[in-house]
C-alpha cells in the first residue's frame, strides 16, 4: 500500500526498491506519530511532544563513517578524516540493505537542503522509523504539495537502525554505518537509532558540493537586525559553546543554529529546524528553546520524565549529557520566515577556553581568521567525561570536522578570501574561563558581559575603540568597553598571580602551534606569519 503525496514518476520502485509492504510518502507531523506510537517507538508528551529513547547510540559515531573511494572523488576528499569504502563493498552493502527491507514498512520525505533555491539540494530520506521521519521534516525544508509533484531526489538517504553491518562483508568496522557516495549519489546509514545521522549525512554532502560553487559551508549559527537582513552574523562554535544560546539573541532576527551556506549574494540555512541540547535547559536562560519542548511534535530525544506525567527532568542526564529536542523554525518567534540573510557583516568565532587564558573578545586579521577557523580550539572541561580531572584541548577544524569531506584548507582560504572580498569583521569570543583555570580558581566569564561585548562588536561601536595587541596571539584587544568591567578584557590581570597565568599561557600558546603544524604545507606565508604570534 502508497499513502501521500510524491511524484508519480518518482516511486521507490522506480529507483529499485521493491518488495516493501507499506510506503509513507511525505505524511504531515500529526499522521507520522500517530503511525509511531502505533509502532511503539515512542510516547506522547506534554503538549503533543514525542517522547524518544535512541538506545545505545545517543550521539554520532563519527568513526563509522566513510566516503566511497571513486573515481571522481579520488583527488578531492579528504582521506584522512573521512574513511574510505570501496566500490565492492559499498555495492554489497547497498544489495544487502535493500535485501533486509523488503517485507517492511518504509517511510519517505522529499525535502530541500539549503533554504536558497539556487543551491538548495532535492534530498530523498527513507526511514524504517516513523520518528526518524518526523524528525528529519523538521530538520531540512519542506516543499509546498505542489513542489511535491514535480519532486526529483538529486541524493537518497536510506536509514535502517534494525540493519546490521558485517565488517568483513562491507569493509567498516562495526556493525553501525554510515556510508556516502557521491557518484551513486546514495547515504547507507544501518545499525544506529541516533537520528542526528539523518541531518549530518546531507551536511556533509552540501559541504562538499557547495565550494565548487563558490559558496562557503559553515557549521555555525547565524541572525541579523530586526529589519535589515544585511546587518547579518554568523556564530562558529564547538558544542557547549554558546552558538545557540548567543545566536538566539530576542534583539535581533535568528537565520538558523547550526549550518549554513555563505554565497555571493548572502547568507542563507541550510535547515528548516532547530536540534537544541536540552541538558539543564531553563525557562528564565532560554525560554524560547524551553517552550519547544512541550509543543506539537517537538521532537524529544532521550529524556528522562515522569511515566505518569510526562514531565520532562532538564537536569536528568544519566541517559546522556547529550539529550536534546528537535522543532521547526517557526516554533521560534523570532525567526526569519525566508531563512536567509545578507553577506555576513560580522563573524564570531566562540571559543570555551577552560584554561584561563583567552580574553573575552579579540578582533582578527583575516590571516588570523584563517588560523582560528582550521584551529577550531575549545576545551572539554573536569565533569563532562570520565577521566577528564583538568582541561583537555580540542582542535576540531573548521568547527565541525566530522563533516568536512574536503581537506580543511580549501575551506579555510574560501573563508579568508570572502572575509577579504567583503570587507568582513571576525571577532574570537571566548565563553570559558577567566581568573584562573577550570577547577583552580577561575569562573566562567559572565554571560552578561559577552552579550555586552556582542552587541558592541555587531553595532559597530567596537570599531571605535582603542586597542592593545595580545602577547600571546598577536590580535587585538579591545581597552576599554561600556557595559564590562576592564579588568576583565586583560586576562592576565584577573589571575591572582600574573607568572601562574603567563605559564598557562606557554602551554596554551604551544597546543595551539603544535596542532597547526598539520596544515603549515597546505597555508599561505600570510597565515604561517600569525604562527610567529602563537609561539
Amino acid at each position: 500500500m502508497e499513502t501521500g503525496t510524491v511524484n508519480p514518476a518518482q516511486k521507490l520502485e522506480n529507483s529499485g526498491i521493491s518488495g516493501l509492504s507499506n510506503i509513507y510518502y511525505n505524511l504531515p507531523e500529526a499522521a507520522i506519530m500517530q503511525h509511531a506510537v502505533r509502532r511503539n517507538e515512542g510516547e506522547i508528551g506534554i503538549g503533543g511532544a514525542f517522547l524518544v529513547s535512541t538506545g545505545k547510540h545517543t550521539g554520532r559515531s563519527p568513526k563509522d563513517k566513510f566516503v566511497v573511494r571513486e573515481p571522481s572523488v579520488e583527488n578531492t576528499i579528504w582521506w584522512e578524516n573521512n574513511p574510505p569504502m570501496e566500490m565492492d563493498a559499498f555495492a554489497t552493502l547497498h544489495a544487502d540493505m535493500l535485501a533486509h527491507m523488503k517485507g517492511g514498512d518504509y517511510f519517505v520525505q522529499d525535502l530541500f537542503g539549503g533554504a536558497d533555491p539556487d543551491y538548495r539540494l532535492n534530498v530523498r530520506v527513507i526511514t524504517e522509523l516513523a520518528w526518524h521521519s518526523l524528525f528529519i521534516r523538521h530538520m531540512l525544508r519542506r516543499p509546498e504539495i505542489a513542489e511535491l509533484l514535480d519532486f526529483t531526489p538529486e541524493f537518497t538517504v536510506i536509514n535502517c537502525p534494525d540493519f546490521k553491518a558485517d565488517p568483513a562483508r562491507h569493509g567498516c568496522r562495526s556493525e553501525t554505518v554510515i556510508a556516502i557516495s557521491f557518484e551513486q549519489k546514495l547515504v547507507l546509514i544501518g545499525g544506529t537509532s541516533y537520528a542526528g545521522e539523518n541531518k549530518k549525512s546531507v551536511f556533509s554532502i552540501l559541504n562538499y558540493l557547495l565550494p565548487d560553487q563558490n559558496v562557503m559551508p559553515m557549521h555555525c549559527s547565524a541572525n541579523h537586525a530586526i529589519d535589515n537582513p544585511e546587518d547579518t552574523a554568523v556564530f562558529f562554535g564547538l558544542s557547549g559553546t554558546g552558538k545557540t544560546t548567543l545566536s538566539a539573541d530576542p534583539d535581533r532576527i535568528l537565520i538558523g543554529d547550526d549550518e549554513h551556506g555563505w554565497s555571493d549574494s548572502g547568507t542563507f540555512n541550510f535547515e528548516g529546524g532547530c536540534y537544541a541540547k536540552t541538558i539543564n535547559l531553563s525557562p528564565d536562560a532560554e525560554p524560547e528553546i524551553y517552550a519547544t519542548t512541550s509543543m506539537f511534535s517537538t521532537v524529544v530525544e532521550n529524556m528522562v520524565y515522569d511515566p505518569v506525567t510526562r514531565e520532562l527532568d532538564f537536569a536528568d542526564d544519566s541517559l546522556t549529557p547529550n539529550m536534546r529536542c528537535a522543532y521547526p523554525l517557526e516554533y521560534i518567534s523570532n525567526a526569519s520566515e525566508s531563512s536567509m540573510g545578507g553577506l555576513p557583516k560580522n563573524i564570531i568565532m566562540l571559543t570555551c577556553d577552560a584554561f584561563g587564558v583567552l580574553p573575552p573578545i579579540a578582533k582578527l586579521t583575516p590571516a588570523q581568521a584563517m588560523y582560528h577557523f582550521l584551529s577550531g580550539f575549545t576545551a572539554k572541561i573536569p565533569g563532562t567525561e570520565k577521566g577528564v580531572t583538568e582541561p583537555i584541548p580540542t582542535f576540531s577544524t573548521c568547527f565541525g570536522a566530522p563533516f568536512m569531506p574536503r581537506r580543511p584548507e580549501a575551506y579555510g582560504a574560501l573563508l579568508r578570501d570572502k572575509i577579504n572580498q567583503h570587507g568582513v569583521n571576525c571577532w574570537l569570543v571566548n565563553t570559558g574561563w577567566t581568573g584562573g583555570a577550570k577547577g583552580r580558581g577561575g569562573s566562567r566569564m559572565p554571560i552578561r558581559a559577552t552579550r555586552a561585548l556582542l552587541t558592541a562588536a555587531l553595532s559597530g561601536s567596537l570599531n571605535d575603540r582603542e586597542f592593545r595587541t595580545d602577547p600571546n596571539f598577536g590580535f587585538q584587544v579591545p581597552e576599554a568597553v561600556k557595559g564590562v568591567a576592564k579588568v576583565l578584557l586583560d586576562p592576565r590581570r584577573t589571575w591572582e598571580n600574573g607568572d601562574e597565568y603567563d605559564e598557562q599561557a606557554l602551554k596554551l600558546v604551544q597546543m595551539f602551534a603544535d596542532n597547526f603544524k598539520q596544515y603549515e604545507p597546505h597555508v599561505g606565508d600570510e597565515v604561517l606569519a600569525v604562527l610567529i604570534k602563537a609561539r
